[in-house]
């Protein structure tokens, strides 16, 4: 019960992630710290064992390390590149491949639907949520992206794995 709202938590916040970033252009530091810290407690919760745990952790911190170097390139922006590891930290090694497929398709949809809105959408006509996402010149809220990766990568991991069985069940 308790590992349940550890997992709704990481769900809620990964869903934030992508709301906050369409409306702000920015994936605030203490989501990203929050998503990292929840780990601790769930891993001490779900006791995988700790050479489970330690793949996770390696994972995060390969994830770490890829996502800085990318955002020193200007590939993407420091929320995206702090958001990356800390879901990558939940979802682990085995969820890895279907994280970064489901995120790197999700990003190229998003991309596409990003540019056709800002062509077709008369200047100041933008929604009140989303006005950061549709100016010119700005970039694409990848943090929905990196969501749509964790959410599709999640089965993959024991952390997460029960909550969604137990919903499951309830179909």
């Amino acid at each position: 019960m308790i590992l349940s709202l550890f997992a709704i938590s990481f769900f809620a916040l990964c869903i934030y992630a992508a709301l906050i970033d369409i409306e702000t252009l920015t994936i605030p530091n203490w989501l990203n710290g929050w998503l990292a810290f929840l780990f601790v407690p769930a891993a001490i919760l779900a006791a995988p064992g700790w050479e489970t745990v330690g793949w996770h952790v390696l994972v995060g911190a390969i994830a770490f390390v890829a996502s800085v170097a990318l955002f020193f390139l200007g590939v993407y922006g420091g929320g995206d590149a702090k958001f990356i590891p800390a879901a990558l930290l939940w979802v682990g090694p085995a969820g890895v491949a279907p994280f970064l497929v489901a995120t790197a398709m999700a990003g190229g949809v998003l991309t596409v639907v990003v540019v056709i809105m800002r062509a077709l959408m008369p200047s100041g006509y933008a929604p009140g949520f989303g006005v950061a996402t549709f100016e010119d010149r700005k970039g694409v809220p990848y943090g929905v992206a990196i969501a749509a990766g964790a959410l599709f990568a999640a089965p993959a991991s024991p952390f997460l794995a029960d909550f969604l069985s137990q919903i499951q069940r309830f179909n």
